[in-house]
């Protein structure tokens, strides 16, 4: 119960050819189709320009840095106030 078995498809498929039509449906595949394959034209166009971009940067010489190297050596911790030792008195 609420499985497709193929009786069920079969007549799906009739009554969607039947509101389409054989000519409609198959025109609406082939726009599916066109709009495919524009969109893979496009991402292998935008492929190309971006492979042509990085050519032309590899050849661009970067400008000397203006700023002074960071020093990243570790400096020495100032030295923690330690509490005095406890006297006799305080002992007790």
């Amino acid at each position: 119960m609420g499985g497709f078995s193929l009786w069920h498809i079969l007549i799906f498929a009739i009554i969607l050819l039947l509101l389409f039509g054989g000519n409609r449906f198959s025109a609406m595949m082939g726009d599916v189709a066109k709009g495919l394959k524009s969109f893979k034209q496009g991402m292998s166009d935008d492929d190309d320009k971006r492979s042509a971009d990085a050519r032309r940067d590899e050849t661009r010489q970067i400008p000397p840095q203006q700023q002074p190297p960071i020093d990243v050596t570790p400096q020495p911790r100032p030295a923690e106030p330690t509490a005095p030792p406890p006297t006799d008195d305080s002992a007790r």
